[in-house]
């Protein structure tokens, strides 16, 4: 078979062109320090890189969401330190106005500073983070949770909502408690039931905030302790049933229905005393009440048991809050622990994701040289043998 010299010269020159393809491809490899320049070198190795590039970059959504959610949960804690701190000095300043030593100008002080708490409880319960959004406004967190009247009232503008943030495939956490549910969802009286002193009582009866002894036995209802007489008494639930009855002695424990409470003092006939189930009650409402207890206390005996049931009120108001914040530092310092502990599981996950990447897609760069440099050298081979051959003809073979 004749083969021609124009199609020698063109074999010649398309291996030449392949070789220059084949060298611009590895240099391309070693500049980038990638194996994959195009899917086209590896489809398959391409589709699985880039399956896990996916994967890569939600888990970096997901990181961005836990530290999302970390900041916001992490202002609510330092928010309810805050207000711990509060309702700790306001009842400290309770059992320092409790003390009969004091004047009405002494309790007149103290209910000044008490207000004065309260107004640092509505601030607290406004806080807001670094974007403007209000921390405990539920949805609503362009919003204002709470507005104090002039009267001391506290008003709710937000719902009971709470943003979650997904930070795993299978995992969401709360970045956040709603006002509601932090500050106005807080049971009162001994968190089962609540006592409270008729308004027309003349003697000095004053009673204890009570406590359940078997709860099984506890019905809800509304039930009126009277005093037939000085020394006798009665219970009668809401459809007057008497529930209990008998002799009365001062301290000495009235029992029915599971609960028992117990009244001090010497109560007038026809003084009652109302027991009905605990219901929600918000922090501003008792801090208001203490407040309004130290300011109108009057000199009369039956004003002293007056303010002693409402100072004793507000102590058992004021346990239920404080456990009811524990229970919600506890609940945020649990969301933390968890956010911590799945980032710490999304970090771990993405190196592995980044290693596998890194397999499929970066450049060994020991064999990428080597084989640059054998695509070098056979490429200038080619070229010089290219031109010896170009510069040969039968003339050569004459001479």
């Amino acid at each position: 078979m004749r083969i021609g010299t124009y199609q020698l010269q063109q074999q010649a020159v398309s291996a030449m062109l392949d070789q220059q393809t084949r060298l611009a491809k590895t240099q391309q490899q070693v500049s980038t320090g990638q194996r994959l320049v195009t899917p086209s070198d590896d489809p398959a190795a391409a589709a699985q890189a880039l399956d896990l590039e996916r994967m890569r970059e939600t888990l970096k959504q997901y990181q961005k969401n836990a530290d999302m959610a970390r900041n916001r949960l992490s202002l609510e804690e330092n928010a309810l330190t805050s207000v711990e701190d509060v309702v700790l000095r306001l009842r400290e300043l309770a059992i320092q106005g409790n003390s009969g030593t004091l004047t009405a100008t002494d309790r007149t002080q103290i209910a000044s500073e008490a207000r004065e708490l309260l107004r640092q409880l509505v601030t607290l319960a406004n806080t807001s983070d670094a974007n403007g959004e209000f921390l405990f406004a539920g949805y609503n967190a362009s919003t204002q949770p709470f507005t104090q009247a002039a009267s001391g009232t506290v008003s709710y503008a937000g719902d009971s909502g709470s943003r979650s943030l997904q930070i795993s495939a299978t995992r969401q956490v709360a970045a956040g408690d709603s006002g509601q549910d932090v500050f106005r969802a807080i049971r009162n009286g001994n968190g089962t039931f609540v006592v409270e002193a008729g308004s027309g009582n003349t003697g000095t009866g004053v009673i204890d905030p009570g406590s359940v002894t078997d709860p099984s036995s506890w019905v809800a209802d509304t039930y009126t302790l009277t005093f037939l007489t000085a020394t006798t008494y009665e219970v009668r639930d809401s459809a007057n049933n008497l529930e209990a009855s008998g002799a009365y002695s001062s301290g000495g424990a009235i029992s029915f229905n599971g609960i028992r409470v117990s009244v001090s003092g010497t109560p007038a006939a026809s003084d009652s005393f109302t027991i009905e189930p605990s219901a929600n009650q918000d922090i501003f409402t008792t801090a208001l009440n203490l407040v309004t207890t130290l300011e109108g206390v009057t000199t009369t005996s039956a004003g002293t048991a007056e303010f002693q049931n409402n100072m004793n009120r507000f102590l058992s108001d004021i346990d239920q809050v404080q456990n009811h914040l524990l229970d919600f530092r506890a609940r945020v310092g649990a969301r933390l622990s968890a956010i911590d502990s799945q980032k710490d599981i999304n970090d771990s996950t993405t190196l592995t994701l980044d290693q596998s990447i890194s397999q499929l897609k970066d450049l060994d760069y020991a064999e990428a040289i080597s084989r640059l440099n054998l695509q070098l050298t056979g490429l200038e081979a080619a070229q010089q043998s290219f031109v010896r051959i170009q510069g040969l003809s039968l003339f050569n073979f004459l001479r």
